[in-house]
């Protein structure tokens, strides 16, 4: 087989940069290569409204099935790719089946880090990665009572709340000494963590799980203090690994991800990379190399990827934003809260809708919005410029960021 343009990965960002291509004219032939058997579909609900049964799977779709086809995008689905050729530019699949591309988009995503512990395999312990996954937990949940979460990232607080809806007693576990630590300043984080606590979560931080127990399925977990905790189910959220082994074993630069530059090339010759797998140097990070893992980020570098091959030269510069839904709490961020120096409340948290604006040298560098919609929007300009506003006047929840005097 061969085609001019070969994308690997069907989720978010191959299926945006599989509709880009034929959005910007291009008329070559295309194929997607997915692991999972399902087209593309958007993966944040599976941890929200797909388990609480808000939406059915058809309504994920990011298009139809049926519209691949009438693109002419073909989609070899259940296939993985195990290896790499850039000098004969073709990748080999894990049945041995070889594909050429002209150009090649790598938009695999990542695996769930799985908790290298003693009992790690046993039935009834979760990642929410998949629909597969999520169908099993759905599949398992009407024969379960109380379930442990390990992590405290946005994956461990969204499921934790998704299950006490669901009325399941739930103990979730974070070995840092707060939830959101990678993410988020302490002010969000304790916020979150008395809202879980107020919704019947037991809430435990600092707390390290030693061994999940159980013979053939799971029947608790031990706690690194020798303490167990009884439960039915587990579920693990602790991060992704970025699924990208045969970029680096056919010679790509990476580590953490694979390296990318502004255009989302690879150090291969016409092999692009996108979304949460693609290392980038990002403005929004103080010129950090990092992986972002958010659809915005998908979408916008299969934009960069799809306009370089058709000889374009737009560098990746998008803002990034996230979301994340918990209970009646919407949470949405713009920028990126890395190395901040302050971090200053706007609202009452009390009132369960206020901002939490973060500083770097003064300037503010990203935005948390809980239930504080106009704040979210009105942020993302002071974001962009990087504004020096006085604390004070952002502290002043009565006046619009938008009209705020810069410094």
């Amino acid at each position: 087989m061969q085609y001019d343009v070969v994308i690997v990965g069907a989720g978010q960002g191959g299926g945006a940069a599989a509709i880009q291509l034929r959005q910007q004219g291009f008329t070559g032939t295309v194929a997607m290569i997915g692991r999972e058997s399902e087209p593309p579909y958007e993966r944040p609900p599976l941890s929200k409204e797909y388990l609480l049964g808000e939406k059915t799977f058809e309504r994920l779709y990011i298009r139809p099935p049926e519209f691949w086809a009438s693109k002419q995008i073909d989609l070899l689905l259940g296939c993985e790719v195990t290896a790499l050729d850039p000098k004969a530019q073709c990748v080999t699949l894990h049945d041995g089946r070889s594909v050429g591309y002209g150009d090649l988009i790598w938009a695999t995503g990542g695996d769930p880090r799985r908790v290298m512990i003693p009992g790690a395999e046993l039935a009834g312990v979760h990642a929410v990665r998949t629909r597969a996954d999520a169908d099993a937990i759905l599949g398992e949940l009407p024969g379960v009572e109380r379930v442990v979460v390990i992590g405290g990232g946005y994956i461990g607080l969204e499921a934790a709340a998704v299950l006490r809806k669901l009325g399941k007693e739930v103990t979730l576990l974070e070995v840092l000494p707060r939830v959101l630590a990678r993410v988020a300043g302490p002010q969000l984080s304790a916020f979150y963590e008395a809202e879980h606590r107020a919704h019947g979560v037991d809430l435990r931080t600092e707390t390290g799980v030693e061994a999940i127990l159980g013979v053939g399925t799971v029947s608790g977990v031990r706690l690194a203090d020798g303490s167990e905790i009884a439960c039915q189910m587990v579920i693990v959220g602790i991060g992704v690994i970025p699924a990208v082994g045969p970029l680096l074993s056919a010679g790509a630069a990476g580590g953490n991800g694979v390296d990318v530059d502004e255009l989302c090339r690879t150090s291969l010759p016409h092999v692009y990379a996108i979304g949460d797998c693609a290392a980038h140097t990002n403005a929004f990070a103080d010129g950090a190399i990092i992986r972002l893992e958010s659809v915005q980020n998908a979408n916008d570098q299969a934009t960069t990827a799809v306009k370089a091959i058709l000889g374009g030269s737009d560098p990746y510069k998008a803002t990034p934003w996230f979301w994340s839904n918990q209970y009646d709490l919407k949470l949405q961020t713009v920028g990126v809260s890395t190395g901040y120096d302050a971090e200053i409340v706007r609202g009452d948290p009390a009132t369960r809708s206020f901002s939490v604006i973060y500083l770097r040298q003064g300037q503010i560098i990203a935005v948390d919005a809980v239930n504080m919609i106009k704040d979210y929007v009105q942020a993302r300009k002071l974001v962009e410029e990087g504004a020096v506003i006085a604390e004070a006047d952002l502290a002043d929840a009565g006046r619009p960021l938008k009209e705020l005097d810069r410094l």
